[in-house]
């Protein structure tokens, strides 16, 4: 494998029923990061069937260049034409750094695809950097330049793992949702459309779809709240959820918990904060009897101002907390609550 002829910072960018994932803006945002760092620029790959529409909003949110593969085949996900037709890009237009969003989608199609072009995968990456690989240089050991550092967390979140791929191309990884920031849009900004036939071939690994059922969510995604009040165990009950739900209400803001919730079937899943769950960036992070373990902090510290409430004040939520309250949440909630109602209708 000739690695000089790999080039360019490119990112998968996901679509369902030909609207785009927010997660296709946030690669974009990191892929720009890279791709100064390289001199290079950022291509996005927009697979689909009647999508090439969508380059226009790709461009606006800063891709250089975008490659359509528009191929009836590819009108629903499944993931041997998509594997194909993802494949196919990489072989023919060689880009050095490959990034797929971590969604259900990327995580099928992610590791598919690079066992096909038999290069490394590093999953549900946090962090991207370009620098040197080993980190620190050792003797008799080459240590390469401009490499894609992919750090995640690993054994359970207990500890964080910087990999990277210094001997194969593309240079892939799936990204978490929400990790990474997407640019502001740009109106009117173009970018480069490149049409491409990746010339899918039916074969016996295609799947027939019967039926697709679209489930009606009823609960909000927490990654677009901009408050989130959020309970973990010490919240003590499913029935005590009560008091988190009075505050977001009258706050404006939205419910969200702790996998310790999640597993004591308190809460659903699509409401978990943390490394198995989301990761969240609200304007205020409400943390109300979560302990603070590291799985959970991976998911909300990047939030702009987190209040924890806790009876225990040698929890590791107020290392991270700006404002902490050591007490029964059963007591500071209810009265927090009453306080913001009073001064809403006092500015009312």
């Amino acid at each position: 494998m000739g690695l000089e002829e790999y080039k360019g910072v490119y990112i998968f960018a996901q679509q369902v029923d030909k609207k785009l994932s927010s997660i296709a803006f946030e690669l974009i945002g990191k892929g720009k990061d890279l791709a100064k760092d390289l001199g290079t620029d950022v291509t996005a790959v927009l697979l689909g069937s009647g999508i090439k529409g969508l380059a226009d909003e790709l461009g606006e949110y800063g891709a250089d260049k975008v490659i359509v593969v528009d191929d009836p085949s590819l009108e629903t996900y499944m993931t041997e034409p998509y594997a194909q037709a993802l494949t196919a890009v990489i072989n023919e237009f060689k880009p050095e750094i490959m990034l797929v969003g971590a969604t259900a989608i990327g995580r099928d199609l992610g590791p598919t695809v690079s066992a096909r072009v038999a290069t490394g995968l590093t999953a549900d990456c946090t962090q991207l950097d370009i620098g040197d690989f080993p980190l620190e240089p050792k003797e008799g050991v080459e240590q390469k330049h401009n490499q894609l550092l992919m750090t995640r967390p690993a054994f359970g979140g207990n500890t964080i793992a910087t990999i990277a791929c210094p001997n194969n191309r593309p240079q892939m990884a799936t990204v978490r949702p929400g990790v990474m920031q997407k640019l502001p849009k740009e109106a009117g900004r173009k970018a480069e459309v490149i049409d491409f036939d990746a010339k899918i071939e039916k074969n016996n690994r295609f799947v027939e779809i019967q039926e697709i059922v679209k489930s009606v969510v009823t609960t909000k995604n927490i990654m677009d709240a901009k408050i989130l009040v959020s309970g973990g165990r010490g919240v003590g009950s499913k029935e005590n959820f009560k008091l988190l739900e009075d505050l977001a209400e009258a706050i404006g803001g939205t419910v969200s918990c702790s996998r310790a919730v999640v597993e004591n079937g308190w809460q659903p899943q699509d409401l978990q904060v943390g490394q198995t769950g989301k990761t969240v960036r609200p304007q205020v992070y409400f943390a109300i009897g979560i302990s603070g373990a590291i799985q959970h902090v991976a998911g909300m510290e990047e939030s702009d101002i987190i209040i924890a409430i806790n009876k225990d004040e040698d929890a590791p939520i107020f290392d991270v907390a700006d404002y902490g309250v050591v007490g029964d949440l059963n007591k500071i909630v209810p009265q927090l609550t009453e306080q913001i109602k009073a001064a809403m209708a006092a500015k009312a």
